[in-house]
């Protein structure tokens, strides 16, 4: 049976997409109901409210990466796969990190291409034998996903290279990203086939799977979901180069936690998701939380670990000891500089092999005294850049050696061959100084293995015949553009394009004081030690959980379509104001007080003619002209803008600039709020306000009668926001001692007298209609931005009093589904208008249709 989800891939995916093939037989589903299997592997209900029950009190947790952490063979003589653990990977490692009694569940691909005709037996055999779960991802599909998509576009770009020609990079490619999307839809069902996603916690790992959140979210609202990114992430100014940036953004978002090596790699994230989606984000008691549409997504800052019994049992080994002497023996009365890495273009193996060539030269002295041993890794990916990286090595190292070298003496050693692991742990142990010269790289634990290495363990001294309190010691001279740089902070710290700097690096930490040596040894020791891999992983673990704690307190609804798939989090209360409810009470009601704001809610925000249109101004005339009704628009205009277009209702009440000027209708004075009659501090707030606009470009200032506001949302996104919070402290600390208030609202801050807000003219008026012996038993507010918020907690404070024999109706309403104080919320507009009709045509002594406006209304017509 093929996974049914495939079929509707059609829904997410942005753009015309490949042909997916089916994906084989699903996996045996886990049991969510003792006899029934649960059958979630369809998009068929979006709603993300799963039935399923737990199978267990068992925690389960299901790790999804790009590839298995297996090694697969065949058999020769029976033909049979053969599997086994690679007990190298990450992974496997971070299983420490949880509990003894926790389930982990892996989902990835084999790095091995297994026929169709074998797939289903393979795959049962890795469930069964291994907890894995393989996707099979057709070659084709593959080899576009992975060689395509992820190493020639996203793996250049995160570690900051641009295909600006063809020699430096391969130019955008729709097909590739096509296969991206379909491979990770692949991996989302595979991940379906055994969740129980009101228990599971879902992991998924680094750059290849970055929109199977997306899918994920969409059939589990409430899944518990996390990301972690291990390479780097990169400035906007590089990542807003990429045409599915803002895809790949919303994918992350839709988890709830994400995790980065540094603050740089979060810093540049969180930049990228103000510049290119308008998102604001915070710290909330020590964590820093962006909203999203009503969810908190949560960003983590962790550089990963190594596992310290893994590195020490590897110590332990005779071969390890026997290598160690042998190395020893190699090397007698020379220092070792050691180097390992990948051979790829940003490792920057060419450069710290230019550095070892600049120390020779500068000392002589050290000639036949130093030698570089630099062990090469098989290149993870293929293409003419690593081959050009490799042959400027060679010739580098062959120069060098010609140059500077003897019979008895090679000032470089090239190992570039597979290297077992005892034999670079050998290696590690026996360097005086390891260099880690990448000029880009995303955490690299060559540092941390290095002096794990070097600490030794006791059984590996007594097999060398050392003293077991003899001191230990190491040097590191590590780029400060790799991910664990900020995390030792007594390594030497260079730039790998400064081969000076290198050069006279690598000498200090040669020349350096034993005494040194050590103290900086034992201080990275204690870090690397105590933040292993289980570190990580339970830390990691536990933010997740915590950022999930609220998910079933809110109500979710899926909005948006494709890609751009996300889910609306709000409190179980909030719903939609229906127009039949609220006429319903609108009759039955005598005495009633409506609320409107102005700009947002009875004019739309994006409209650029802002006088109220007739429909707005017939529908405000009816209500106001009700004898029942007393019926304000509070907003933050002026007054003369708002009694100009507002003039046709003539018993309509205005509150201008936030309740600052009052008018009860057209025939009556405006009149002035008293407690913010004393308007001189405007005297010291305009000159500081225009420093502000003069040093930031883009902002500008608007003067009100009784405030100024600096608005900055033409100004660049980090810099505006930057300035305002400058601005905000500036102010506060000027008028410490003023009668005015500042605030900081969406791209402005606002100054305005003390005693002055919405929230006070909704309680003014509804106090007066108390006090007049007409106290209302019916209000409504409808508003949309922060400012209207003081009114819906206002109105509710005010009417909640014992005086009230019988509590109003109350219907408090938002314009757009986000967070509120208010019970209901609108879409836009056109739906408060047709709200406002609605109860127009309840008061009309000629009522029209009501069903038609119902109907209308409804479908959004």
């Amino acid at each position: 049976m093929a996974s049914r989800s495939c079929a509707n891939f059609l829904d997410l995916a942005s753009g015309g997409l490949l042909d997916i093939p089916q994906t084989p037989r699903t996996l045996p589903r886990v049991m969510t109901v003792p006899g029934i299997i649960s059958d979630a592997d369809g998009y068929d209900s979006n709603d993300g409210d799963s039935d399923a029950t737990s199978s267990g009190s068992r925690e389960r947790k299901i790790i999804v990466a790009n590839m298995l952490p297996l090694h697969a063979k065949r058999d020769t003589e029976t033909g049979r796969w053969c599997f086994s653990l690679d007990e190298d990977l990450l992974l496997l490692h971070l299983k420490d990190g949880f509990s003894s009694d926790t389930e982990v569940i892996y989902v990835g691909s084999l790095k091995a291409d297994i026929d169709a005709s074998e797939q289903e037996e393979v795959a049962q055999k890795l469930l069964d034998d291994f907890n894995c779960v393989p996707t099979f991802l057709p070659h084709d599909l593959q080899k576009k996903f992975y060689l395509g998509f992820c190493k020639q576009h996203l793996w250049p770009l995160f570690h900051y290279m641009l295909p600006m020609c063809p020699d430096h990079g391969d130019r955008f490619d729709r097909v590739l990203w096509q296969a991206y999307v379909s491979a990770n839809k692949i991996f989302a069902d595979k991940v379906m086939e055994v969740i129980n996603p009101d228990d599971d916690c879902v992991w998924v790992h680094d750059y290849h799977l970055m929109v199977l959140p997306t899918f994920l979210r969409k059939r589990f609202n409430r899944i518990k979901l996390g990301f972690f990114l291990h390479s780097p992430f990169p400035s906007s100014e590089i990542y807003r180069t990429l045409p599915v940036r803002d895809e790949i953004l919303r994918g992350l978002l839709n988890c709830d936690l994400i995790g980065f090596h540094t603050f740089d790699y979060a810093r540049h994230f969180l930049s990228c998701c103000s510049r290119m989606l308008g998102l604001d984000y915070e710290s909330k008691r020590g964590h820093i939380g962006l909203d999203y549409f009503g969810r908190t997504v949560y960003i983590k800052i962790l550089p990963v670990g190594v596992h310290m019994g893994r590195l020490e049992s590897v110590l332990n080994l005779p071969a390890t000891a026997t290598k160690i002497k042998e190395i020893e023996k190699q090397f007698d009365g020379k220092k070792l500089i050691l180097g390992i890495d990948d051979m790829d273009i940003f490792k920057g193996i060419s450069l710290k092999l230019l550095a070892m060539e600049q120390l020779l030269q500068q000392h002589p002295g050290m000639r036949g005294k130093v030698v570089l041993v630099q062990i090469v890794n098989p290149a993870r990916g293929s293409g003419k850049d690593v081959q050009e990286a490799k042959k400027e090595t060679y010739l580098t190292a062959k120069r060098i050696n010609e140059v500077y070298g003897s019979p008895n003496y090679e000032p470089v050693v090239l190992i570039d061959r597979p290297v077992p692991r005892f034999e670079k742990s050998a290696y590690y142990a026996v360097a005086e100084c390891c260099i880690v010269n990448a000029v880009r790289d995303g955490m690299n634990l060559v540092p941390y293995k290095y002096i794990v290495c070097r600490q030794g363990t006791p059984i590996m001294d007594e097999a060398l015949g050392r003293e077991r309190d003899s001191p230990h010691t190491s040097m590191l001279v590590v780029s400060e553009f790799i991910g664990c740089s900020p995390s030792l902070s007594g390594a030497i710290r260079v730039n790998p394009w400064d081969i000076d700097a290198v050069a006279d690096a690598m000498t200090l930490a040669i020349n350096m004081r034993d005494s040194e040596k050590q103290l900086r040894h034992e201080k990275h020791y204690r870090y690397v030690s105590t933040h292993d891999v289980a570190y990580w992983a339970c830390s990691f673990a536990q933010d997740l959980e915590r950022a999930c704690r609220d998910h079933y307190s809110k109500r979710c609804w899926g909005i948006g379509l494709g890609l751009g798939f996300r889910v609306l989090s709000l409190s179980p209360s909030f719903r939609r104001l229906s127009i039949d409810h609220i006429v319903s009470a609108y009759r039955k009601t005598e005495r009633r007080a409506i609320f409107l704001d102005y700009d947002g809610t009875v004019v739309p925000e994006t409209s650029i003619i802002k006088s109220p249109g007739p429909e707005v101004i017939s529908v405000l005339k009816t209500l106001c002209s009700d004898p029942n009704n007393t019926v304000f628009i509070v907003s933050g205009r002026g007054r003369s803008s708002l009694s100009e277009w507002l003039a046709p209702c003539e018993m309509l009440g205005i509150a201008a600039e936030h309740g600052y000027f009052i008018r009860w209708n057209k025939t009556s004075e405006w009149e002035t709020n008293h407690l913010g009659a004393d308007l001189e501090w405007k005297k010291i707030v305009e000159p500081v306000m225009r420093s502000y606009t003069e040093a930031t470009d883009g902002s500008n200032i608007e003067i009100k009668e009784s405030a100024l506001v600096w608005h900055h949302q033409d100004a660049d996104p980090d810099f505006g926001s930057c300035q305002a919070k400058e601005l905000l402290d500036h102010l506060e600390s000027v008028l410490a001692n003023e009668p005015a208030v500042v605030k900081r609202g969406q791209h402005i801050v606002e100054v305005k007298p003390q005693g002055v807000s919405k929230g006070l003219v909704a309680e003014k008026v509804l106090v007066r209609m108390f006090n007049g012996g007409r106290p209302p038993d019916f209000v409504m507010c409808v508003g949309d931005d922060r400012s209207d918020e003081d009114m819906f907690e206002s109105i509710l404070s005010t009417v909640s009093g014992p005086s009230l024999p019988v509590p109003p109706e109350i219907f408090a309403c938002t314009v757009g589904r986000k967070p509120s104080k208010a019970k209901y919320y609108l879409d836009d507009a056109t739906d408060v208008l047709k709200l406002l009709q609605g109860l127009a045509t309840a008061s009309s002594s000629k009522p029209r249709h009501l069903a038609d406006i119902e109907v209308s209304f409804e479908s959004g017509t």
